[in-house]
């Protein structure tokens, strides 16, 4: 006897069901947060480059003193609650979603150095059983050059994990995931 798979079984097609605006959170800094506004962009493409309509973002970040707003964070600074540190959206058609935030602050790495700003980015799409974790780092802080995690990545590879701003919209920052092919973004087992 041959049984066909069931939602519990597969990710796709039943992955984008709970891809709704009602599950989405994207904001996640509110205007009185403290730091730089930005409006980051992601866009999700696949190993032909083809976007990813159905894929959903996640985003872990700090907030613009590099505190997590988490009970695990073991700094003594207290968080800024205008910024909630997370956001979740589903991409359109185009494969892009949008995250309004600030720019976080650095964030302590293995002592005694600090980790440059970035974001914590999760990625799940259709065909992808366990999300895939990667950072969003921001072209041309000076701090990249010592962040301990991108040090790790080979520099031919880093340019996967930079967002880069848009110079005809200041604030406005853009991110493109490659889930595989020639420009495949770097992802961290973590």
């Amino acid at each position: 006897m041959k049984h066909g798979q069931t939602p519990s079984q597969t990710v796709g097609p039943y992955f984008s069901i709970g891809l709704t605006q009602k599950n989405s959170v994207a904001q996640i800094a509110r205007p009185q947060a403290r730091g730089e506004r930005i409006w980051l962009t992601c866009r999700v493409l696949d190993g032909d480059g083809v976007p990813v309509s159905d894929a959903m973002i996640e985003i872990w970040q700090a907030d613009s003193n590099g505190k997590y707003h988490h009970p695990d964070d073991p700094q003594l600074t207290a968080p800024d609650i205008a910024c909630r540190g997370f956001g979740r959206v589903g991409t359109g058609e185009d494969g892009r979603c949008e995250f309004e935030t600030i720019k976080p602050g650095r964030v302590p790495g293995p002592a005694p150095a600090m980790q440059a700003p970035h974001l914590n980015v999760a990625v799940y799409a259709r065909g992808i059983l366990l999300q895939l974790h990667t950072r969003a780092y921001f072209a041309g802080d000076a701090a990249n050059d010592e962040d301990p995690v991108l040090a790790l990545v080979p520099y031919e590879r880093r340019e996967t994990l930079i967002a880069t701003p848009d110079s005809a919209h200041p604030g406005r920052w853009s991110f493109d995931i490659h889930l595989g092919g020639a420009n495949e973004t770097v992802f961290f087992d973590v």
